[in-house]
């Protein structure tokens, strides 16, 4: 898995693409967007779920408040493992300025879950399908109590529970975006 924390301008664009393998960038660039309210009482990633081919690249692009892009797992802040086993986590740290966007390239196949670090209770999650859908993010969010290490391991808030996507509607669809009403 490919990361990189970038706030672009003009001329870094350019130079961002030319870092970027010529497959990868034939496979596209796709964007999420990192949102919240004017006053923000409501938060989320727009699409919340999406699917995407195997060596593609997310960008997660900054609107306005402050937000991160954060996987479920173990290394960060010992939150339960719901991205592949054999995948990298990423973690962009805290995004303040509009604009500004953080990239990850996807090569391990199964389901990705991640939230956003200071509005995961208030459900700004999100969910990627790369490929065929495999992995912890298939499971139950409880998986894990019974697993040897994973009594220490966070679980998902139930706000976050609700508002991520099903992998069937994902599958169906390749993008699912947030209702009104906070929902999917």
């Amino acid at each position: 898995m490919y990361t990189r924390r970038r706030f672009l301008t003009a001329g870094g664009l350019a130079a961002a693409c030319l870092a970027i393998p010529a497959a990868v960038r034939a496979k596209g660039v796709v964007e999420i967007q990192m949102r919240a309210s004017a006053r923000g009482e409501a938060v989320w990633f727009d699409p919340i779920g999406l699917r995407v081919t195997p060596g593609q690249t997310v960008r997660w692009v900054l609107h306005h408040d402050v937000h991160t892009t954060t996987a479920y797992h173990p290394k960060n802040d010992h939150h339960s493992l719901r991205i592949p086993e054999g995948a990298e986590p990423w973690d962009s740290g805290f995004l303040v300025s509009a604009g500004a966007s953080f990239d990850v390239t996807f090569t391990v196949e199964g389901v990705y879950d991640y939230y956003c670090g200071p509005h995961e209770a208030a459900g700004m999650v999100g969910r990627l399908v790369v490929g065929r859908p495999s992995g912890p993010g298939t499971l139950p969010f409880d998986y894990f109590k019974n697993r040897p290490g994973g009594a220490a391991w966070k679980s998902v808030p139930e706000a976050a529970q609700a508002a991520l996507p099903s992998v069937a509607a994902i599958m169906a669809h390749g993008i699912v975006r947030r209702t009104a009403t906070g929902g999917t």
